[in-house]
């Protein structure tokens, strides 16, 4: 678990420091891919879905 932890804050960083230097290339993106299936294994993935859940849903019932 603790080595999951630390290269999610790893590939996190670099995805910060990718978007702050305005360009994303195909490099940046394959980081950013693999910041998501790493955060998929950890255990905060559960609250990142239901919030995303309720945002959608939120969305979804508004009307133009």
């Amino acid at each position: 678990m603790a080595i999951s932890i630390s290269v999610v804050m790893l590939l996190l960083l670099l995805a910060v420091i990718f978007l702050r230097n305005g360009g994303l290339k195909v490099s940046h993106a394959l980081v950013c891919a693999l910041l998501g299936f790493y955060m998929a294994s950890t255990s905060i993935a559960p609250t990142i879905h239901s919030g995303l859940t309720a945002t959608a849903d939120i969305v979804s019932s508004l009307r133009p």
